[in-house]
């Protein structure tokens, strides 16, 4: 059969499926199976078993929900509280005042949590309330929450990055590495932005009152147990100690340690993280696997192959290549999620990178940068809906209050195609 009316059949069935109420992991597994019968004489039964064995049973992907459930831990502790008390008399001196916390905590929530959904409910509901009772501008806060909840996927350790780096095998401590420098540069771009709209227009950030250095380094203790989180997830992965499951082990135990400690952690929420922990993992693991399926499928049909030859019999320069993937990328974001992105397009798009002459290291970062763009674009953009959840306000109107997020990303997403080694750089100093 010819391969368009395959292709279009099989992107018929993916947004009839994906249109309807049925879950979007169900949703790919049942596109897989009608592609396999329609198309091939394989048995889709006997590959959908090996598919969900080989995707469920290896030590690398129990990180995931290891990771998911240290977030928890920190999301119903103390813990959380206390950094934007903490981070307060860092912040207030700074044009923007207050928003900076926003951004601030965002970074040092997301080196601990590895998911986005969970930094932007986590710090929107400790900061958003402090900023409005103060009279912060509405729209500057909840887009920089917004954008810098999105760092909870760039800033290691990363889920997005765990579900990349298994279906591209690509070092996952060297994709937690190499999303360091990017992270820190896009921090550093939303609070450059924050400055600015607030030397241009003080109106938007009040006067914060003034804070001395006893008062800072008062606050110290409340910033410790993120930091030395911080360390010891990371610092195990970089210098060899550990790998990333183990790493994830050690953070789910220094989080249990610190919350206890703090008497912020009783028998009650404790079970909800369990349970939490649990629902989000079993999404994540029927997402990932559903798209592995149908990943197989589109293989077996030969169609990243065919798709590969044809862009590449256009004689696309490599940076051509990327504005025509960001567009693509930008639109399965607003339809999609991070984890269907990655695993459904990878078969098609990786094959065309390495071609290009792109590392696959290098795109795993560019890739989660799309899918922050992902997570602040509507109709389906997860921040904006736990934005929403947290002040009830319409979707879109946060999805506008977060276009310049959308813009700074978009700059920084060029910055690292400009200049890959922005990426490369630290990776390759890792002990091997």
């Amino acid at each position: 059969m010819n391969l368009t009316v395959v292709s279009l059949t099989i992107l018929f069935l993916l947004f009839l499926f994906l249109g309807s109420t049925i879950w979007v992991g169900v949703s790919l597994f049942l596109v897989g199976i009608g592609s396999f019968m329609l198309f091939t004489g394989s048995p889709p039964m006997i590959i959908l078993s090996n598919i969900l064995w080989n995707n469920s049973h290896s030590s690398t992907m129990l990180a995931l929900p290891l990771f998911i459930f240290m977030g928890e831990i920190l999301f119903r502790s103390k813990i959380s509280e206390n950094l934007f008390k903490g981070l307060s008399p860092w912040m207030g001196f700074l044009p923007g005042g207050l928003i900076h916390v926003n951004i601030m905590a965002s970074s040092l929530f997301a080196a601990v949590s590895g998911s986005s959904a969970a930094t932007t409910a986590t710090v929107g509901k400790i900061t958003l309330p402090e900023l409005f009772k103060r009279n912060y501008d509405r729209s500057l806060s909840l887009g920089s929450l917004a954008g810098a909840g999105t760092l909870g996927f760039l800033i290691p350790p990363s889920m997005m990055m765990l579900v990349y780096g298994i279906a591209a095998d690509v070092s996952i401590g060297k994709l937690f590495i190499a999303g360091i420098i990017p992270g820190i540069i896009l921090a550093t771009s939303f609070s450059g932005y924050t400055i600015i709209r607030s030397l241009i227009n003080p109106k938007l950030t009040p006067k914060e009152e003034k804070y001395t250095w006893s008062d800072r380094i008062r606050t110290l203790p409340l910033l410790l147990p993120v930091f030395a989180l911080i360390v010891m997830v990371l610092g195990s992965i970089y210098t060899g100690w550990a790998t990333p499951t183990e790493a994830a082990s050690v953070g789910v135990l220094g989080s249990l340690f610190f919350a206890i400690i703090s008497r912020s952690l009783n028998k009650a929420a404790f079970l909800e993280a369990v349970l939490g922990a649990v629902k989000t993992s079993s999404m994540i693991m029927v997402i990932v696997m559903g798209a592995s399926y149908l990943s197989v499928a589109v293989g077996y049909l030969g169609i990243p192959s065919d798709l590969t030859k044809f862009i590449a019999t256009l004689g696309l320069s490599k940076y051509q290549l990327i504005i025509i993937m960001s567009i693509m990328y930008i639109i399965l974001g607003m339809v999609l999620d991070g984890f269907s992105m990655i695993v459904m397009s990878l078969p098609l798009a990786l094959p065309l990178i390495i071609a290009a002459g792109f590392d696959p290291l290098w795109f795993g970062i560019y890739l989660v940068i799309m899918i922050e763009i992902a997570q602040i674009t509507p109709p389906v953009g997860f921040n904006l809906f736990v934005i929403n959840g947290l002040v009830k306000e319409d979707i879109f109107k946060i999805a506008i209050y977060s276009l310049p997020s959308f813009l700074i990303i978009l700059a920084v997403s060029a910055i690292i195609t400009i200049y890959p080694d922005i990426v490369l750089w630290l990776p390759n100093l890792m002990v091997r």
